[in-house]
């Protein structure tokens, strides 16, 4: 049976900076480590890679699911677990009160 080298992270992504929601950080995610060789288009000025399958993202509603998936296509894997942040409540108007410090 032929080993599978292929190296991949299983994370969930973060929130982006732009946008105050937590919406694209519900599910987990595979991509691959391993980084291709990247050439330019000298027509376009485009950036591509030698390997299409290196840009996959493959999503799973849990964990679980994505380790079962790596683990049946014999992958090495590396989870990175989310870092839980503190949810502050705080409304609008708070902005406007004036601070006694």
């Amino acid at each position: 049976m032929k080993q599978n080298k292929k190296k991949f992270v299983i994370f969930k992504p973060a929130k982006s900076p732009m946008q105050s929601g937590v919406y694209n950080t519900k599910k987990w995610c595979l991509i691959s480590k391993k980084v291709g060789e990247t050439y330019i288009n000298s027509k376009f000025c485009w950036t591509g890679i030698s390997n299409p399958e290196d840009q996959i993202i493959l999503h799973f509603e849990s964990l679980e699911e994505a380790e079962r998936f790596a683990k049946k296509n014999n992958y090495h894997y590396e989870i990175i677990r989310p870092i839980k942040r503190k949810m502050l409540k705080k409304s609008y108007a708070e902005n406007f009160i004036k601070s006694k410090y």
